[in-house]
Order: structure tokens, then sequence, then C-alpha cells
């Protein structure tokens, strides 16, 4: 562990179940973007962590962010709506990225910084002191945010430092050898956000919002359709996804990803056949995302027809 600043988890989530690294510090000093494993989860010029929830529905339900270490509060800002960004929000978050956010100081010159906070979450005043853990506010989507996600930037001197790698230099066969976290969290290289099942070929906006997913289904639902939302994908990766029913079956495919992305998502379906009905019973889906031979991530989930 590097000496210096210590850093606990700075949000009340599990990474892996119900959030998600999206992002790291960007550490290509040129034109190009690359984490501190010397792969693609970053983008040029990214100087922190993004800690992503799958869904706005998640992001409703509320998320804390915490401090992540003892420090005191140098500044923070409330306020802004989180809309994110689009063109249509752009002229109103120049100069205010970081949306709803709050700087910490900590001794040496570390600090801290917590952006896209929700708003109306922000638990605490200027110059307050706290302590690792207290609460800060809660993850949101304002400022210059594409999705619900906690951005943790990290400086030392003004400078900012790669809490996964803090020494500058990056050895991409043995990674993370220094570091800022108490307990270093697992790097996860991209992987699924979501897998649901609906009646019909969901919109993007529906699956981001997590709002699309069915719990039940009659049997006379028009079609059967699962959809697997994956990040940090790469060309060639193969997502999969099957439904699987009381007889066995629904529908299978794989697809080819045709270039890498942050965030996509892919959908196959069937249609109920003209005068049937869906045999009643519990229905499962499966999504997997493979790079290569291996298999990166798996996500299963259930309906019941009835």
């Amino acid at each position: 562990m590097a000496e210096g600043l210590v850093l606990g988890s700075p949000v009340q989530c599990t990474l892996g179940e119900d959030c998600y690294i999206q992002q790291y510090m960007d550490r290509d000093p040129g034109e190009g973007h690359s984490d501190y494993h010397c792969k693609a989860l970053s983008y040029d010029g990214h100087k922190g962590t993004d800690f992503a929830l799958p869904t706005r529905e998640a992001m409703d339900a509320g998320v804390n962010v915490v401090a992540a270490a003892d420090g005191r509060v140098r500044g923070f800002r409330d306020g802004m709506d989180d809309t994110g960004y689009t063109p249509d929000t752009a002229a109103a978050i120049e100069g205010k990225e970081c949306g709803n956010g709050v700087v910490l100081v900590h001794p040496d010159g570390w600090e801290t910084q917590y952006c896209h906070l929700k708003k109306g979450s922000i638990a605490i005043r200027n110059d307050q002191q706290v302590k690792r853990g207290d609460v800060l506010g809660q993850i949101g989507q304002s400022g210059r945010a594409q999705f619900p996600h906690l951005h943790l930037s990290v400086r030392q001197g003004g400078k900012p430092v790669d809490p996964f790698d803090p020494d500058g230099f990056v050895t991409c066969n043995s990674p993370g050898d220094s570091t800022l976290w108490e307990r270093p969290p697992l790097y996860q290289p991209g992987g699924l956000i979501d897998v649901g099942i609906s009646d019909a070929l969901p919109e993007y906006a529906s699956v981001k919002a997590g709002s699309v997913a069915a719990d039940t289904l009659p049997p006379t639902a028009p079609a059967l359709v699962i959809y697997g939302f994956s990040f940090g994908t790469r060309k060639d990766d193969v997502l999969s996804l099957e439904i699987t029913g009381p007889e066995g079956e629904v529908v299978k495919k794989s697809s080819v990803m045709d270039r890498p992305r942050a965030q996509g998502f892919r959908a196959v379906g069937k249609r109920l056949r003209r005068g049937s009905t869906w045999p009643e019973g519990t229905y499962q889906g499966t999504a997997t995302l493979k790079r290569g031979d291996k298999i990166i991530n798996s996500m299963t989930t259930q309906i019941t027809i009835e």
C-alpha cells in the first residue's frame, strides 16, 4: 500500500452486484486512453474513477455517497437537476461539469472530490469535519454525466492521482503494485449491467431507466424478448441471450460486437404464434458475455407467465 491517504469505499453499494466501476483514470499521456491495467475502461483525459449504478431506477431509490477518508469539507454545490449531459443541457452545465458535488481536504495536501450527486441530497456543510463513511449525499446524474454515477477524483498538491496505482508507474503485466485503497476493488474488464425480459423490443432509454423488465406476463403476451445491457465491451466480444421456459428453449442468439462501446444493449425475442398462448410457468433469461474463450460475466432473470 502506498504511504499517505488511505481510502475506503466512497459508495454504499456492492461492486459487481448493485453497482460497478464504469471507467478508471486515463493513464495514457497522449491522445489515446488506457486504464491502470492498460485496458480501455477509460476515455481520453478522464481524471477520476466512475462508480456507476445500473439504472435510473436504482438512482431514484437512493444510493449513498460517503467520505472515503477523514477530512474537512472545503466546498460543495447542490441544486443542479439530474438531467445529465445532452446538447440541450450543455450550455447550462458549462463551467459546472462536476454537477452537484463535494470537495474534502485531507492532511499532506490530499483532496477527494465527489461529483454528479443527486439534487437535494447533499448532507454536509462547509468546514464540517467528516469521518470515513459519513454520508455526503447520494449518487445522481447532475452535471456532465451520461449515466447515474459517482465520479471520484483524488489529488495531491492539486495534481490528479490514480488511487489504483498512485506511484505513477503502470506495469501492465502486474498492475496495482501500489494502491491508496484499504481494500482495492476487484478489476472488472467490462461486463453486464442488467438483464430483463419484456413483451416487446425495448427502447434504449427504457433499458437505461430500468423501467422495461417485467416480473409477470399474461399467456397472450405478443412476444417474449430478452435484453442484455453491457459496459466496456470490445470489438469481437460475444453477447449470448437465451430464454428457456416450461417446455425448454424459447429463443437463443449470440451477437458479435462490431466495435468498443462504453455502454450498449442487445435484444432477441420470439413472437407469439397466431391463435396460441405461452405455456404458463416460470421462464428464465440468461445473458452471457464472452471475450475470446473466456466468460467475463453472466446474469440471469426470471418471469412468471400466468
